[in-house]
């Protein structure tokens, strides 16, 4: 079963992208580039999802 996510992209001041997941208290991520961010916030989600099991 694929569960879909919504993923909120903001980029800081120091020019770094940052992920969050609202549906997911607490999760969410920081990277130097879009790539390596999505990267980063799947594994985000499966721990969440995981820890919330």
């Amino acid at each position: 079963m694929t569960r879909q996510f919504n993923v909120i992209i903001e980029r800081d001041s120091e020019g770094h992208f940052v992920g969050s997941v609202p549906e997911l208290a607490g999760c969410h991520t920081q990277a130097k580039s879009l790539d390596k961010l999505m990267e980063r916030i799947r594994e985000a989600i499966l721990l969440c999802l995981e820890v919330n099991d």
